[in-house]
């Protein structure tokens, strides 16, 4: 996942000023990949957007920045489902976030999901509120438990453990 030039977002939860925004309960850090140049496998194994708990895990093949292959059981037919109205755009890999709330739990509700300590997540499709070029009708995170992480040669994230302060 490229990210070369993209602001990395903190979610603090606090919202002072007019126009902010944001969402609850907060905690976690996310940016925006650089358009059509992420490659790999996504591995997601906690909850999806729209979907809820996996029973099963989702392997989701990325080629060229999109979501070519989405496999796992009835919850991948369930995501290729909520993808499909939305066209090519919603297959975008649109975010990569990492959970950073100690009491946020794993409910299948993913604006809290995605906020647990210890977790990373993916996002396909609209990424333009997040400094991203792409606009669709769509933004669905997937979560990854306990993941190792790495940024080009450091690693930040051993097992869902942050290494970094």
């Amino acid at each position: 996942m490229p990210i070369g030039g993209r602001r990395a977002h903190a979610s603090s939860g606090l919202f002072r000023e007019k126009g902010q925004w944001g969402n609850l309960p907060t905690g976690e850090a996310y940016l925006a990949p650089l358009e059509g140049r992420s490659e790999g496998v996504v591995v997601v194994d906690g909850s999806m957007a729209g979907v809820g708990l996996l029973s099963r895990p989702l392997r989701i093949v990325v080629e060229g920045g999109y979501a070519t292959e989405i496999t796992g059981g009835p919850e991948a037919g369930a995501l290729v489902a909520l993808l499909a109205p939305h066209g090519r755009d919603a297959r975008t890999v649109a975010e990569f976030g990492i959970g950073t709330n100690d009491r946020a739990t794993l409910t299948g509700v993913i604006l809290e999901d995605e906020k647990v300590m210890g977790t990373i997540h993916v996002a396909f499709g609209d990424n333009k509120s997040m400094g991203g070029t792409v606009r669709v009708a769509s933004h669905l995170d997937g979560l990854v438990k306990e993941p190792t992480v790495w940024f080009d040669d450091v690693k930040v994230m051993e097992e869902g453990r942050l290494l970094i302060g």
